[in-house]
């Protein structure tokens, strides 16, 4: 992939996701927004204006969190690949998510549905199973399609655990059903803004440590031997990785594929490097939800479809196809 190339893909991807960004603040419901009309909300912020408490409170969050999830659940999937070795791992698939999901669910059983607590309680969650997954993968020698499989098993559990709350618990699973399928509906900028910052102060950490990122995915053994800590530096990614889901889910909840189907997109668009793959995955993947959510609440007018259940019905033939062509995740695409 040439260098020229490789920024000019980048470049267009930023276009595309402000093509989408737009999209998905004028178009929707019964109502279109014009550009004017939507600058006239942001500086008059006249509350008697239909138009712009529409934009304000509606499209706007969602927009925005769209964009966040996609970019944040990408960009993670793209990290674990690298750092776990294997090209099938995803948020979604070894249980990130589903971490991230019962910690949410918790909250909710104590009366906490949104604010700084929930995003904490869903980064803890997350981060409790992608180091346990990455201790299972290095201390056991077991191999790489074995560890998806533990990762599967383990989202299954973590998953039974969370309905059982709801179950028990009927407050519960009535605050969390369009969180268990994933959408984008009820969010608003209190349940937004903590997630977002700390998803931002994720990205940049893993934008800045882009080279770092690909010395330990090339293996201990080359890593020590240029000097570089790989273990302290593969707690780190995880670490972000952990924010990333954890956050991100807080707020859109179980969002499926989009770590696993974006990260593949972009190396052959990009190319295997960091420095280039990492943004093209925050791009791409921001502008894939917003594009999703958008076609969600606008094909099915005036009913909405909850993104998740989209999002399933593209991941999983998607799943299925890169299962059998990478084997278990033993090659790059």
């Amino acid at each position: 992939m040439g260098e020229q190339k490789g920024k000019y893909i980048l470049l267009w991807t930023a276009l595309l996701c402000v093509v989408v960004l737009w999209a998905a603040l004028s178009f929707g419901g019964t109502m279109t927004l014009s550009l004017g009309e939507m600058c006239h909300a942001l500086f008059s912020r006249d509350p008697s204006d239909a138009a712009g408490n529409i934009f304000l409170y509606s499209r706007l969050p969602r927009a925005v969190a769209s964009f966040l999830a996609g970019a944040a659940l990408a960009t993670a999937g793209a990290v674990l690949q690298t750092v776990l070795g294997n090209k099938l791992a995803s948020p979604s698939i070894i249980g990130v998510n589903a971490g991230a999901g019962l910690g949410i669910t918790i909250c909710c059983a104590c009366g906490v549905f949104s604010g700084w607590m929930a995003s904490v309680s869903a980064f803890l969650g997350s981060l409790v199973v992608v180091l346990a997954i990455a201790l299972f993968s290095r201390r056991s020698g077991v191999s790489r399609t074995t560890v998806i499989l533990t990762g599967v098993a383990m989202n299954s559990v973590l998953n039974a655990i969370s309905e059982s709350l709801a179950v028990l618990d009927t407050d519960v699973a009535i605050l969390s059903t369009e969180f268990r399928v994933g959408g984008f509906s009820a969010v608003s900028y209190q349940r937004l803004v903590p997630a977002a910052v700390l998803i931002v102060a994720a990205l940049v950490v893993l934008l800045t440590l882009g080279n770092e990122l690909d010395v330990v995915g090339l293996g201990d053994e080359t890593a020590q031997g240029i000097g570089l800590a790989a273990g302290k530096y593969r707690l780190v990614f995880l670490f972000a990785c952990a924010v990333l889901a954890g956050a991100a889910v807080s707020f859109a909840g179980l969002l499926g594929f989009v770590g696993l189907i974006v990260p593949h997109v972009a190396r052959r668009l990009v190319g295997t490097e960091s420095r280039r793959l990492l943004p093209m995955c925050l791009l791409s993947g921001g502008a894939f939800v917003t594009a999703c959510d958008l076609a969600a609440r606008t094909l099915f007018a005036p009913f909405e479809l909850p993104v998740g259940i989209l999002m399933a019905v593209i991941g999983g033939p998607a799943f299925v196809v890169l299962l059998i062509r990478f084997k278990g995740g033993h090659r790059y695409a």
